[in-house]
């Protein structure tokens, strides 16, 4: 039977309902651990042959290596794992998946919310209905027919939205040049520029990951070029958007709207005019997986695990060079 460990910040957030699960194939030996507590007990890492973890997980650098020496696969019970992998970790080849597609499925719910709702300019009525203490006209609403919806990055995320979309009246356009035109075509989705996508979309929902090639992609030119009451939705990361551009272009175009779940840095500064902008809302990171959502990406370990112990290829594994492009 294999031996394990669980190292990570809150087991029971993860793995609250796969636990009992999990030990039907491998020998838990030990408490749970957090990559505080694991620093300090480095000696119960030498049974180790798996380990879960999720949030929190400990940086898998050269001293963790030496004290797990018969380490051959990690079940990471959440997204990226780019905060805690090293070089030191791939020259082992121990195998690693995650669940970032069980938690790339609340994101999906949440853009797809943010975009029905602005397409009827939600947002506007809220606090407009607050701030006057009365109903305001309703008038100049893309609403949901025949409307445009653009898409920036077709990866998990950008494509699982595009199909929900496809129930829909409407018209969706996406920007992501490493997707093909068959490809788009499935998604129901024609390819278009990124100026064009700004410029013909009622909502545009970005959806790119943070890499050093995306940084500041999303320019003030480009939301400035946003259709009369457009809105800017981003659930991906705050570092793709040009923020201090983003609130100018915000300060002028008053019927412009963005929905911001991320921000850069996060949150936002204390002064930040992000904070006050009547065209701005707010969230703090909610879009990923919660309470009982996390319980998602446990049961996506616990499907991984068994395909493991059957010798099967792993469905969400990650190799060094997928790492790279994720989000």
């Amino acid at each position: 039977m294999l031996k394990g460990l669980f190292i990570l910040d809150n087991v029971d957030l993860i793995y609250g309902s796969s636990y009992e699960k999990i030990k039907q194939y491998v020998d838990i030996y030990a408490e749970p651990q957090t990559r505080f507590t694991i620093k300090e007990n480095l000696h119960l890492l030498k049974e180790a042959d798996v380990i879960f973890s999720g949030w929190g997980c400990p940086l898998l650098d050269e001293e963790f290596l030496a004290a797990a020496p018969n380490l051959k696969a990690i079940f990471y019970g959440a997204g990226t794992i780019k905060g805690f992998v090293t070089d030191a970790f791939w020259e082992r080849n121990i195998q690693i998946t995650s669940a970032y597609a069980a938690n790339a499925e609340p994101v999906v719910e949440y853009a797809l919310s943010q975009i029905l709702f602005s397409l009827k300019r939600g947002w506007h009525y809220v606090l407009n209905t607050k701030k006057e203490r009365a109903f305001t006209s309703k008038r100049d609403v893309p609403g949901g027919f025949r409307s445009t919806v653009g898409i920036v990055s077709l990866g998990m995320v950008g494509s699982k939205v595009c199909e929900k979309l496809k129930q829909f009246d409407m018209n969706v356009i996406a920007y992501d040049p490493y997707v093909s035109e068959e490809t788009a075509a499935k998604l129901g989705v024609k390819l278009c520029s990124l100026e064009e996508v700004f410029q013909k979309s009622d909502v545009v929902s970005l959806h790119t990951p943070w890499l050093k090639e995306t940084e500041g992609l999303i320019t003030g030119e480009l939301i400035s070029s946003m259709k009369t009451n457009a809105t800017l939705i981003n659930t991906s990361r705050g570092a793709v958007i040009n923020e201090p551009e983003m609130i100018e272009v915000l300060k002028q175009r008053q019927d412009l709207f963005a929905v911001l779940d991320v921000t850069y840095p996060e949150p936002p500064v204390v002064h930040s005019p992000l904070f006050t902008l009547e065209n701005v809302i707010l969230t703090p990171h909610i879009a990923g997986s919660m309470s009982e959502e996390c319980h998602r990406m446990g049961e996506y370990m616990v499907a991984e695990l068994k395909r493991y112990v059957n010798n099967e290829p792993l469905v969400w594994g990650i190799t060094k060079e997928k790492s790279l492009i994720m989000a």
